[in-house]
C-alpha cells in the first residue's frame, strides 16, 4: 500500500469523482416537455391536467415564490435500453441547490389516470419508468429556500434540526429579502427556479452499487482511529478498487473492482459493538418556513416516496406522527391514503406520537394536551384499528413535567426526543431512562445518541451515537432515525444502501433497519436498571418561543378558554335536554386550535404567512365558540329580563357557585380611582394600591395584615425594554446577555381618571403603552391592563413586579398543577433557566403570606431576588410581553396589543390558582328567567381538586365525562357530586376507555383517593 495516506485518500475521492459517478448515467434521451403555471394556490390533478399546456424547454425559468407549475413529460424509451443490470429513470431537477434539500423547490409525479408515483426532491430526482414510453405529470411547487437566503452558506448536513444544518460559524445574510418571502403578499412575482433538466437516463445498477460500497468505506475509514488495522484494510483495499477500475471503461471493470471491496465489506462487527436500529422517519413540520397548505402537499410527496421504498425493500420501516398529517392525506389523496392503510396493517407504515400534531409541551393548557392524545389516537384507532404506543416529540422545545402522566394515561408507554441536545450550557445525562413527572407517573424514555430525527446513516452518525451513548455497559442497543426532515422528503435509497452494508460490519456498530417498537422492547428488555430523571425536561435553548408571536399566544389561550365554556354549558344543556350537543362542530374547532399548538405555529417561530392565518382561524373560532356559548346559557337561562351570572371557573367567585349559574348575582363593579397628595389611590376595603405622581404603582397593601407587596423605593407594575438580539435565532432565542442592557419607562406622558381606571400613558421611541389599572369591589387582586402599540425592532417588552417577600423557590402553573423553580441560581441548571414558562399564574410565598401575577395571555415570565441594603428580600417577577425578531417574520409583534394582568395576595398556590381562573374565566352575565338558577353539573368536596373538563363522551354515546385533578400537590380524598340523574359512573384513562378498578351505581357517592397532582377522568351514564 502506497505509503502517504493522504494521498491514498485523494486518490479515491479523485477516482470516484472524475470516473465512477460520471458512469452512474449509461445514456440519456430527451423527453417532450409542456407546462401551465397554476395563476394562484395549488388545484388539484383533475383541474390542473384539463389546461392549456404550452411547450417548455429546459433552462427556462418557471414559478413566482410560492407558485406552482404543472409539467407533462411524454417520449419514448430507446428499444435498447433497459437491458439486464440497468435501469430506466426519468431524471428531474428543477433548479435544486444542493443546500438544505426539504426547504426549496419540490415536486409530485402522477400517472396520466392521476394516481400517485412519488415525490421529486433535490437528493431525490428519479422516476422510475417502466415500458416503452413515458406519459406522466409533475407537480412542481417553486416553495422559496428561505433559510439558503438567510445564510451565507449552509451545508445539506444530515443531522436533526436547524442547529446541525447551521452551524454557528454562519454569518446571517440578507434578511430583510428572506423575511419577504414569508408572505405571499410580498414575495414577489419573479421566478426564482430554472428548469434545469428534465430526461430520461439509463443507469448502471453495478457502478450505483459501487458507489454505495465506497461511501459506506471511505466513511467508516475516517471515523476509525489512523493506527488502527481495519482502517489500514479499507485504506489498501480502496486502493485496489482504483487500481481495478478502468477509467475507460468503468462499466465494464465495475464488478472487478467491487470484488477488491468484498473482503473489508464482508469483515463481521465486534461482538462489543453497538447496536442500532435503524426507523425511516421525515420529521415533517406542519408549518414553519411555509404554511399548511403546503405541508399537505409534502405529506404527498414524502409519504409517496415512503411506499416506492416499501415496494423495493421488504424489510424497510418507516414512523410518522401527527395525526393531522395522515388526515389530511386521507381528505386531499384518498388513493395514496388507501396505500398507507395496507403498510400501516402491515407494521412497515408505523403511524407514532398519538398526538393530532407534534405540539409543543410547554404551552398548551392541560385540557389541549390531553385533546392532542384523545384526537390523534382516537383517529389512529378508527383509521388503522391501533393506538400509538409511542409518545413522539423529536422536535418540541422542552417538556413539561406533566406529560408523563398525560402521555401513559393516552395509551402510550415510551417516549422519544432528541431536542434536549441542544441544550446551550448542560449535557443531559441519560439517553435511556425513566421520566418521572410531577404525579409520580414515569415513562421509557430514549434520547437517539447521534442527537438527530434526520440521519443519512453516514459512519459519521453511527460512530456518534455509538461513541456518545451513555448506557454504555447497561445496555448497547439505540435507536435512530433516518431521512430527510423538517420540510420533509424522508428516506432514500441510498440511506437504506447504507444500512444494508452496515448490518454486521467491522468498526462500524450493528445497524438494523427497524420499527420504534423493535427498539423500546429491545431496550426495556437490556437495561433492567434504568436511572430516572424527575421533573420537567427544560430546554436551555429557544427560551423566546414563549413570548413570540403574541397574538397567537393570545388567540391559543383565548379558544382554550372558550372551548372549556361551550363544552361545559353545551353538556350541562345537553344532559338536561335543553339542546343537542354540537360534537361535529366542537371536534372541528378542537382540530384547527391542536394544529396551531405545532411546536413552530404556537411558538412564533413560523413565517408570517403562519402567523396570519393563525390569528384568523383564532378569531373565526372564538366567533363560532361565542356562538356555541350563547346558545348553551340561553337555553339554560331560559326567557326574562333577570341577570343569570354564569360561572366556568371550578372555583366560586363571588358567590357564584363554581360551575353553576346564579340569578340576581351581578358581576362585581369596578371602585373608582381617587386622586390624593398628587397621586392616586384605588381602594376595596381588601386592598390599597397607590400611584406616585408619575403614575408608578409604588404601594399595594393587604388591609387585613397591613403588609406592603411593595418593596421601599420600587416600582410594581414596571415596564422595562431590553436589547434583545440573540445571536443565533432571532424567533426562537433569548440570549441570557439582553439583561445587561435596559430602560425603564418610569415618566409618564399622561395620567388621567378614564371612567373605573387609572389611566398611565408611557412612550418609548415609536412605541406607546397605556396602562389601565382597575380593582373591582371586593377583589383579591389589582387589575392591569397594558395596551401596547409596538414598533420596536429587536426589543424585549418585560412587565416587572417587584415584591417584598423572601422566597427561595416560585410556582409556575403547568398543565394539572405547579412546578417550583428556584429564585436563585446556585449551579449551572439553576443559571441556565434565566427565562421560564408559566400558564395563568406565578407564586411566590413565605409561610401564611404570599402573592400572586396572574396573565391572560403571557407565558415566558423571569423571577429572581435581591437583597436589599435593608437587609430585607426583593423576589422580582416579570412577564415577558413582546418581542420584535426580524427572522422568519420581519413585522413579528408590530401594531397594538392589549396584555391583562393581576397582582394580588394569595397565601397558597391554590388562591393563586383561584385568580388565574378569574382571569381567565370571568363569569357572564346573561338575561334570563328568575328561576332558572343553574345547579353545577359537578361538585367537588375537596378545595385543592379542580374541574378542568366537563363534556360529553367522545364515541357519541351521550355519556357524561368530567376531567378532575389535584392542584395543591398533596394526597387528597374527595367525593364528586353530579348535578344530574345518572345510571352508573366510573374511572377511565384519558382515551375514556374503563379502568374497571372503581366503579359507581346510582345511589352510591362516587369517592376518590388522589395523589398529589393526579388527573381522574369520569364517565358518567345519565
Amino acid at each position: 500500500m502506497h505509503d502517504n495516506v493522504v494521498q491514498v485518500e485523494q486518490r479515491v475521492g479523485n477516482t470516484i469523482r472524475d470516473h465512477v459517478t460520471p458512469a452512474l448515467f449509461i445514456r440519456t434521451a430527451p423527453v417532450g416537455i409542456t407546462a401551465w403555471e397554476v395563476p394562484d394556490e395549488p388545484v388539484p390533478f383533475a383541474e390542473a391536467v384539463n389546461q392549456d399546456f404550452e411547450p417548455f424547454e429546459v433552462g427556462t425559468p418557471w414559478s413566482r415564490p410560492w407558485g406552482t407549475t404543472w409539467f407533462h413529460v411524454t417520449g419514448s424509451v430507446p428499444q435498447d435500453w433497459g437491458r439486464e443490470g440497468s435501469a430506466v429513470q426519468l431524471f428531474v431537477d428543477l433548479g435544486f441547490s444542493p443546500l438544505l434539500p426539504a426547504f426549496q423547490a419540490e415536486g409530485l409525479a402522477y400517472r396520466p389516470d392521476g394516481t400517485i408515483i412519488k415525490g421529486i426532491e433535490p437528493f431525490n430526482r428519479v422516476v422510475d419508468v417502466d415500458g416503452t414510453s413515458v406519459d406522466l405529470y409533475v407537480e412542481a411547487a417553486s416553495n422559496p429556500n428561505m433559510l439558503e437566503h438567510f445564510f451565507a452558506s449552509a451545508p445539506a448536513a444530515a443531522a436533526g434540526g436547524m442547529a446541525a444544518a447551521l452551524p454557528g460559524t454562519l454569518a446571517p445574510v440578507a434578511r430583510p429579502h428572506a423575511a419577504r418571502l414569508g408572505s405571499k403578499t410580498t414575495a414577489g412575482s419573479e421566478p426564482i427556479y430554472t428548469l434545469r433538466s428534465l430526461m430520461l437516463v439509463e443507469r448502471d445498477l453495478e457502478v450505483d452499487a459501487l458507489l454505495a460500497d465506497v461511501t459506506v468505506l471511505t466513511g467508516l475509514m475516517r471515523e476509525l482511529e489512523p493506527t488502527l488495522p481495519r482502517r489500514a484494510e479499507i485504506l489498501r483495499a480502496l486502493e485496489a478498487m482504483c487500481d481495478t477500475i478502468d477509467p475507460d471503461d468503468v462499466r465494464g471493470s465495475a464488478a472487478a473492482a467491487r470484488k477488491q471491496l468484498a473482503g473489508v465489506l464482508g469483515a463481521p462487527a465486534h461482538s462489543s459493538a453497538h447496536s442500532i436500529v435503524a426507523v425511516g422517519h421525515a420529521h415533517l413540520d406542519s408549518a414553519w418556513l411555509w404554511p399548511t397548505r403546503e405541508t399537505v402537499r409534502k405529506c404527498a410527496r414524502t409519504f409517496s416516496n415512503v411506499l416506492d421504498l416499501m415496494d423495493a425493500d421488504p424489510e424497510f420501516t418507516f414512523a410518522c406522527s401527527s395525526a393531522q398529517q395522515f388526515a389530511w392525506v386521507k381528505e386531499y389523496y384518498p388513493d395514496l391514503f388507501e396505500r398507507i392503510r395496507v403498510r400501516v396493517a402491515e407494521g412497515r407504515f408505523v403511524p407514532v406520537g398519538g398526538m393530532w400534531v407534534e405540539s409543543d409541551t410547554n404551552m398548551p393548557g392541560g385540557e389541549a394536551l390531553v385533546r392532542q392524545f384523545v384526537h390523534g389516537q382516537g383517529f389512529f384507532q378508527r383509521e388503522f384499528g391501533l393506538l400509538s404506543r409511542e409518545a413522539w416529540l423529536p422536535d418540541s422545545f422542552g417538556f413539561t413535567a406533566s406529560l408523563p402522566q398525560i402521555a401513559r394515561s393516552a395509551g402510550t408507554d415510551s417516549f422519544l426526543t432528541q431536542k434536549m441536545s441542544w441544550n446551550d450550557t448542560n449535557k443531559m445525562p441519560h439517553h435511556t431512562f425513566w421520566w418521572e413527572g410531577i404525579d409520580g407517573s414515569r415513562i421509557f424514555t430514549h434520547f437517539p445518541p447521534n442527537d438527530t430525527y434526520g440521519s443519512d446513516l453516514g459512519a459519521a452518525d453511527l460512530a456518534k451515537a455509538q461513541r456518545q451513548y451513555a448506557e454504555k455497559g447497561a445496555s448497547n442497543v439505540s435507536m435512530t432515525l433516518f431521512g430527510w426532515y423538517d420540510g420533509g422528503g424522508g428516506p432514500t435509497r441510498e440511506m437504506i444502501a447504507a444500512a444494508r452494508r452496515t448490518r454486521d460490519l467491522e468498526g462500524s456498530p450493528r445497524v438494523t433497519l427497524g420499527s420504534p417498537g423493535d427498539f423500546f422492547a429491545e431496550a426495556k428488555a437490556t437495561l433492567t436498571r434504568p436511572e430516572v430523571w424527575t421533573g420537567e425536561m427544560y430546554l436551555e435553548t429557544h427560551r423566546g418561543t414563549y413570548t413570540s408571536q403574541a397574538r397567537t399566544k393570545l388567540g391559543n389561550r383565548r379558544s382554550e378558554h372558550l372551548l372549556r365554556e361551550a363544552e361545559l354549558w353545551s353538556a350541562t344543556a345537553a344532559v338536561r335536554g335543553l339542546l343537542d350537543y354540537p360534537y361535529e362542530q366542537l371536534d372541528a374547532i378542537w382540530h384547527t386550535v391542536l394544529l396551531q399548538q405545532f411546536h413552530d405555529i404556537l411558538p412564533g417561530s413560523a413565517i408570517a404567512w403562519v402567523h396570519d392565518e393563525a390569528e384568523e382561524n383564532y378569531r373565526r373560532v372564538g366567533e363560532e365558540l361565542e356562538g356555541l356559548i350563547a346558545a348553551a346559557q340561553s337555553a339554560l337561562a331560559g326567557d326574562g329580563d333577570a341577570t343569570v351570572v354564569f360561572n366556568a371557573a371550578p372555583v366560586a367567585d363571588g358567590g357564584v357557585p363554581a360551575l353553576g349559574a346564579s340569578v340576581g348575582q351581578e358581576v362585581p363593579p369596578a371602585v373608582t380611582p381617587v386622586a390624593v397628595d398628587g397621586g392616586h389611590v384605588l381602594e376595596n376595603g381588601r386592598i390599597s394600591a397607590r400611584f406616585d405622581a408619575a403614575g408608578l404603582l409604588v404601594s399595594l397593601v393587604d388591609t387585613e395584615s397591613g403588609r406592603d407587596l411593595v418593596p421601599p423605593g420600587e416600582a410594581a407594575a414596571l415596564l422595562q425594554v431590553f436589547r434583545d438580539k440573540p445571536v443565533m435565532f432571532e424567533a426562537w432565542d433569548i440570549d441570557r446577555s439582553y439583561a445587561n442592557t435596559v430602560t425603564e419607562l418610569r415618566e409618564a406622558a399622561s395620567i388621567r381618571i378614564d371612567g373605573d381606571a387609572l389611566a398611565v400613558t408611557r412612550t418609548h421611541v415609536d412605541s406607546e403603552v397605556v396602562q389601565r389599572f382597575r380593582l373591582a369591589a371586593g377583589a383579591h387582586e389589582l387589575q392591569v391592563e397594558t395596551a401596547v402599540d409596538w414598533h420596536e425592532q429587536e426589543k424585549l417588552l418585560k412587565l416587572a413586579f417587584p415584591v417584598d417577600v423572601r422566597a427561595d423557590q416560585f410556582a409556575s402553573e403547568i398543565q394539572f398543577g405547579h412546578v417550583m423553580r428556584p429564585t436563585f441560581a446556585n449551579t449551572s441548571w439553576d443559571a441556565a433557566r434565566f427565562e421560564t414558562v408559566a400558564h395563568r399564574w406565578v407564586h411566590v410565598g413565605e409561610p401564611g403570606f404570599g402573592v400572586v401575577v396572574a396573565n391572560a395571555s403571557t407565558y415566558g415570565h423571569d423571577v429572581t431576588r435581591t437583597t436589599r441594603d435593608d437587609g430585607g428580600t426583593t423576589t422580582r417577577i416579570r412577564q415577558s410581553l413582546l418581542r420584535a425578531p426580524k427572522f422568519p417574520d420581519p413585522d413579528a409583534d408590530q401594531g397594538t396589543h392589549v396584555f391583562h394582568t393581576t397582582i394580588g395576595f394569595a397565601p397558597t398556590v391554590l388562591e393563586a390558582a383561584a385568580a388565574g381562573y378569574r382571569l381567565n374565566l370571568p363569569a357572564r352575565g346573561v338575561r334570563g328567567n328568575p328561576a332558572n338558577a343553574v345547579d353545577p353539573i359537578v361538585a367537588v368536596s375537596s378545595p385543592s381538586v379542580l374541574v378542568e373538563s366537563v363534556k360529553l363522551a367522545e364515541d357519541r354515546s351521550g355519556d357524561l365525562v368530567v376531567r378532575l385533578y389535584e392542584a395543591r400537590g398533596s394526597r387528597t380524598s374527595v367525593t364528586v357530586g353530579l348535578g344530574t340523574p345518572f345510571s352508573s359512573a366510573s374511572r377511565t384513562d384519558l382515551l375514556e376507555r374503563e379502568l374497571g378498578e372503581q366503579v359507581w351505581g346510582a345511589d352510591e357517592t362516587i369517592g376518590l383517593e388522589l395523589r398529589p397532582f393526579e388527573i381522574a377522568t369520569l364517565r358518567v351514564r345519565v
